[in-house]
């Protein structure tokens, strides 16, 4: 029999593509998923995908009573937790709402697990817990300074995380810190929806490509790269996906908390992905030169050695497929996902 995975915010861009890698690795899946950003469309095309079915159900985590209900029917056998708001400047303006939707669930969703004796934890955390860091590559040993709420709740529950272990060393949490997620299924057809403007680049540069917005605002070009503008270390969907599967069969309830980069390795400018978007898609795409944003930094990328020794993971998606699979999903579904749930209701 299968393990059972429950999957929390996996209606979302990241949880979608990990949810698919589940049920293809031979994972049953459970996703909660309140869909605020979020479509339940994404989950319908991964049971299309992988010709497996998923339990969804639409619940807040920080429903105490909902999440137990869940948890006695249907016996998970580990969590994966993906729910929370991750906009950076958004965090800034409501920083309660980020330390309630982002501290205080996870709270409560690891106190329903010991309820249910579920013992093993793969959290969705991010690189900004490094803050502007004193060299690159990062390493996860380097000192964790965040400069916005959003990077904050992320290293409250690592330290929450932390704190678990130390009471219950049985308990088995991996920590996996996100660099920049870009790409979608190369099959088109599930990618990054986001709702609204987005605050991510590519997304961005893909609705300029497709006639959705009519220019890219490059925030800063005189920072010390190689052509002035912010080098990030870009990571494809897929092969983030692909680390939440390997860290949970590695450390299934194994005991302890482990953290991991998961990255490239190398950096990417902005200018350097618009213009492989550009060539990819045969569209130009428009820019303006805008000052720099507050808090933003030159250049991020990750030192991804530990996951690779200890999770047998590597990114192995470059540059090209990253924004042909971006560009393949905005040309199939150049509204993101807007209207496919209504027509797939009246199904």
């Amino acid at each position: 029999m299968s393990q059972r995975i429950l999957v929390t915010g996996g209606a979302g861009y990241i949880g979608s593509h990990t949810c698919l890698a589940l049920l293809q690795a031979g994972f049953s899946v459970v996703v909660v998923d309140n869909l605020s950003n979020s479509n339940r469309e994404a989950l319908r095309r991964v049971e299309q995908l992988s010709s497996r079915t998923i339990s969804f159900y639409q619940a807040d985590i920080r429903d105490k009573s909902a999440l137990q209900a869940i948890f006695a029917t249907e016996q998970p056998d580990a969590v994966i937790h993906f729910a929370g708001a991750k906009a950076v400047g958004e965090s800034v303006a409501k920083p309660l709402f980020y330390y309630d939707n982002n501290v205080n669930a996870s709270g409560v969703l690891l106190a329903v697990m010991q309820q249910f004796n579920v013992g093993t934890i793969v959290f969705s955390s991010s690189a900004t817990v490094y803050g502007d860091p004193v060299s690159v590559p990062i390493r996860e040993d380097f000192t964790l300074q965040p400069t916005n709420p959003y990077g904050r709740s992320k290293l409250m529950v690592e330290q929450m995380l932390a704190d678990l272990v130390v009471a219950a060393p049985q308990f088995s949490a991996v920590i996996l810190r996100y660099f920049n997620p870009v790409g979608a299924h190369e099959s088109g057809r599930i990618g990054e929806d986001p709702n609204g403007i987005p605050n991510n680049l590519m997304p961005f540069i893909s609705q300029v490509a497709v006639g959705r917005r009519s220019e890219l605002a490059v925030f800063g070009n005189d920072y010390p790269t190689t052509d002035g503008t912010g080098v990030r270390d870009y990571i494809h969907v897929c092969d983030l996906a692909d680390g939440h599967v390997k860290a949970l069969q590695q450390f299934f309830n194994r005991g302890g908390c482990h953290i991991f980069n998961l990255g490239t390795g190398s950096g990417v400018s902005v200018l350097q992905m618009l213009n492989a978007f550009a060539a990819a898609s045969a569209k130009p795409i428009p820019y303006r030169i805008a000052p720099r944003r507050p808090g933003d930094i030159a250049a991020c990328y990750a030192d991804a050695t530990l996951a690779n020794q200890q999770l047998h993971w590597r990114a192995t998606r470059d540059l090209e497929a990253m924004v042909h699979d971006s560009w393949r999903w905005q040309q199939q579904n150049p509204q993101g996902y807007a209207g496919t749930e209504q027509q797939a209701d009246l199904l």
